[in-house]
């Protein structure tokens, strides 16, 4: 399954961030949802990135060897989408057209290629939709997972 909304980084890193009660609190309450409905997935990008940010940020709390486990975690529980030549290519493609910087770029082509319809993120604009792809911002008010997948 290519999963209906794909899962950014910052959404698998405030289910651990404690500092942040109530983005971890609809972060973790996202993710066991989207994984029992079985409609979410990630890239291996999202996945380096989560380990890079849990390693650094929250070293303190979570040494390497737990960030690590705690990545492997979520590469186990989504659908997991690779960069391929086809990604690459289409987020390039989407940092001239849209001007996207590279990483984000990525991830937009990963929804691209795949035909997940939604991205859900802080990083980009809520609510805006670019060639067949939506983001939402899963930590406001209004955000309504069902709504957005019509589950």
């Amino acid at each position: 399954m290519n999963g209906a909304a794909l899962i950014d980084t910052n959404v698998l890193v405030y289910a651990i961030d404690t500092d942040e009660a109530e983005k971890c609190r609809r972060a973790q309450a996202l993710l066991r949802i989207l994984q029992l409905k079985e409609v979410g997935a990630v890239c291996a990008q999202v996945l380096g990135e989560h380990q890079s940010v849990v390693a650094r940020r929250f070293a303190h709390a979570h040494g390497r060897g737990e960030a690590t486990m705690a990545t492997e975690r979520w590469a186990h529980a989504f659908p997991v989408h690779s960069t391929t030549l086809a990604v690459v290519l289409e987020a390039l493609r989407g940092t001239v057209r849209h001007r996207f910087s590279y990483y984000d770029a990525q991830i937009w082509a990963v929804a691209r290629v795949h035909r997940i319809p939604l991205v859900l993120s802080e990083d980009f604009a809520d609510g805006a939709v670019i060639e067949g792809v939506r983001f939402a911002n899963p930590f406001t008010e209004e955000f309504d997972l069902e709504a957005e997948l019509a589950l």
